[in-house]
């Protein structure tokens, strides 16, 4: 049975990002710009993957772990020397090999696999992935022989006048037999304008050698595009943005401006969702089906059940049940869960609290620390003092409690179940149940106090 690899360009350090970040770690549209190489690649079912690392190796190492292999290339002299590089790391019983470029995430896995598959029905011991510009400036130029074969390709700056015209470029990307790559690497030199190892010349060694190099089209000439700086790599998001939304509409949600959302690569929708303008969902986000997620909502590694209602808030890392309604101007910090039917209204900070079952903080207050039971009330600027200037302490208020207005619960203090605190209270010991809790100083009038001041 064949074996299949891939190896992964990415030791260059991307100087025009200007960035002290290597270039394959960028993110586009919320993963590092190689994950998503890494992830076309996967589609292909490969047996090894190496990836090619250089400026700032190590980062890139701990950021992807062990989902490659590694192969160090110290000095960037070339994508053949790359090649080279990796070749030690590859296995030996893997026979072919692809090569793709680390950034390029607009490249898919079904554009990939395409290219294997017709490799292995080819005679070819070298395919490589085509496509066709508006203007070719910059790219090697595919040059042609018989019967449509690759007979070389030439870089832009080696290439002649007549060559610069040839709209049909390398993408970077190809399928070697191993054998034959190893073979043309051998005979690799780096007499050219660069001073560099090209992984392009070992075209031309194998039609010399009568090899059969084939070139595979690729249909969208978009997904080669390659990001060597921040303009490009924000054109590379806006593509990949596009492509999200269109692939949860054609799954069953409303998006009512895809041009006016930002949602990441990881993040899932259900169905007869709505989703209005200035929306973002980020990271690991996954909303459950009829659902509203109100304009200009952030939704950060969160997730939402079915049939909840989200306006002009901001969750992050959050946990959130079904039927909830939530905002307008509501903030959901980290480690916060809100139980089913229960109301989050405007104005309201959570943070690392449980809030129960068809409990209500309808508006101005902030909850931190705290365990909210089932079908509670919690008062209009109602703030539960969690911070003792050293320590968090949490608050705990029991099932069916009402908490008056303007009330402050002093941590660690619990409020029982059914018991009520009344407005204006600051609580500083517990409220057994069923019982009332007034802390506030008693009323005094003064009568004519203003004639006489």
């Amino acid at each position: 049975m064949v074996k299949q690899g891939a190896i992964i360009l990415a030791a260059g350090k991307g100087t025009r990002m200007n960035s002290k970040l290597p270039k394959v770690l960028h993110k586009i549209n919320g993963l590092p710009m190689a994950d998503h190489v890494i992830r076309a690649l996967a589609k292909c079912h490969l047996d090894q993957t190496v990836m090619v690392v250089g400026h700032e190796g190590e980062l890139v190492q701990e950021v992807f772990g062990d989902r490659v292999d590694y192969a160090v290339q110290r000095e960037q002299l070339g994508t053949g020397h790359a090649i080279m590089c990796a070749l030690p790391i590859l296995r030996h019983d893997i026979d072919v090999i692809m090569v793709v470029c680390g950034d390029t995430p607009l490249l898919t896995g079904n554009s990939l696999l395409k290219m294997l598959q017709s490799f292995y029905n080819s005679d070819a011991s070298c395919m490589v992935l085509t496509a066709k510009l508006p203007n070719p400036t910059g790219y090697g130029r595919i040059i042609r022989g018989e019967e449509e074969q690759v007979v070389a390709i030439i870089e832009e700056k080696d290439a002649s006048v007549t060559e610069k015209r040839v709209s049909e470029i390398n993408t970077g990307t190809y399928c070697f037999k191993v054998a034959d790559l190893k073979e043309a690497l051998e005979h690799l030199n780096n007499e050219n304008a660069a001073g560099e190892y090209y992984l392009t010349d070992t075209i031309s060694y194998l039609c010399k050698r009568g090899k059969v190099v084939a070139g595979q089209l690729l249909q969208d000439y978009h997904e080669i595009l390659g990001v060597n700086n921040r303009v490009q790599m924000a054109q590379a998001v806006e593509i990949l943005r596009r492509r999200k939304c269109e692939e949860l509409m054609l799954k069953g949600v409303t998006i009512v401006d895809p041009n006016r959302v930002y949602i990441e690569q990881d993040v899932e929708v259900d169905i007869d969702t709505i989703i209005e303008p200035n929306v973002q969902l980020k990271g690991k986000t996954k909303i459950g089906k009829d659902c509203f997620i109100g304009a200009d909502t952030e939704l950060i590694d969160s997730t939402v059940g079915e049939d909840c209602q989200i306006k002009k808030s901001v969750l992050w890392e959050t946990e959130v049940c079904d039927h909830v309604n939530i905002g307008p101007f509501a903030y959901l910090r980290p480690g916060s869960v809100i139980e089913a039917t229960a109301k989050i209204g405007d104005f309201v900070e959570i943070k690392n609290s449980h809030i129960g079952v068809g409990s209500k903080v309808p508006h101005l207050s902030y909850i931190g620390d705290a365990t909210v039971g089932e079908k509670v009330n919690i008062g209009c600027g109602t703030i539960t003092c969690n911070y003792d200037g050293k320590k968090k302490h949490p608050t705990v208020i029991q099932d069916g409690a009402f908490i008056g207005s303007n009330s402050n619960l002093v941590a660690p203090v619990e409020v029982g179940h059914n018991a009520f605190v009344a407005a204006g209270s600051t609580v500083t010991k517990n409220v057994p149940d069923n019982a009332l809790a007034v802390a506030r100083g008693r009323q005094y009038l003064k009568e004519d106090w203003v004639k006489e001041k």
